[in-house]
């Protein structure tokens, strides 16, 4: 079972979602918070496996309280639930260690789908972030040069995790075993000296290791 915790601060949309959320038989509400401060004080006392939260929100935005709770449980996943889809917002939100980012206007299906991923310790982005994301990282100043080098299936690896994709569907669109994928994340882990996938994909963008194209 999959624990949550949802934090909005307009209590329509938070029903809405607290609604969504219950109709799957593998997530539990455990919590509800209507503001960023709240939902870090939750967070810290109820040990949800997923925060579900608003972008902006009284008291504390939705990114600084993602970087309050990642820094005092890196076991807590962060996805932020939002209308906004601007490059700075975006970027915030994944510096800050979300692992993921969801429009409101998303499917039901593609929302759900989301708090899975998140929950198996994956990246859950809708599309348009993706692509978003990748572009405001192509438009920065010039990267560094790299100094490590991704083969050209780690990278075609990373690239569909950067697309939001699970082990199991990279694997099968590389024609491949999840357990194969996984051991090419590993790789990828230990070459960029990172532990986790979200931060994978933004330091690979930052370097230059993944192409500019969604």
């Amino acid at each position: 079972m999959i624990r949550v915790l949802v934090a909005d601060d307009h209590p329509i949309v938070r029903s809405g979602i607290v609604a969504l959320l219950a109709s799957a038989d593998d997530v539990e509400v455990i919590g509800e918070a209507v503001d960023g401060r709240e939902c870090v004080r939750l967070a810290h006392e109820l040990r949800p496996d997923v925060v579900l939260m608003d972008l902006r929100m009284p008291q504390l935005d939705g990114d600084e309280a993602t970087a309050l709770i990642v820094r005092a449980d890196p076991g807590v996943r962060v996805v932020l639930l939002t209308t906004y889809e601007t490059d700075d917002a975006i970027l915030r939100a994944i510096e800050a260690g979300a692992s993921g980012y969801l429009l409101k206007a998303a499917p039901e299906a593609e929302i759900l789908a989301g708090v899975r991923s998140v929950a198996r310790g994956e990246v859950a982005l809708a599309p348009s972030i993706a692509a978003t994301l990748v572009r405001a990282v192509a438009a920065s100043q010039a990267p560094p040069t790299p100094a490590v080098a991704l083969t050209e299936r780690e990278t075609q690896v990373l690239q569909l995790v950067a697309r939001g994709n699970s082990n199991r569907e990279a694997a099968a669109s590389l024609f491949v075993s999840e357990a194969t994928v996984k051991t090419h994340l590993l790789h990828v882990f230990e070459k960029l000296g990172v532990g986790d996938r979200t931060r994978a994909v933004t330091l690979a963008m930052e370097l230059g290791l993944l192409p500019a194209t969604p």
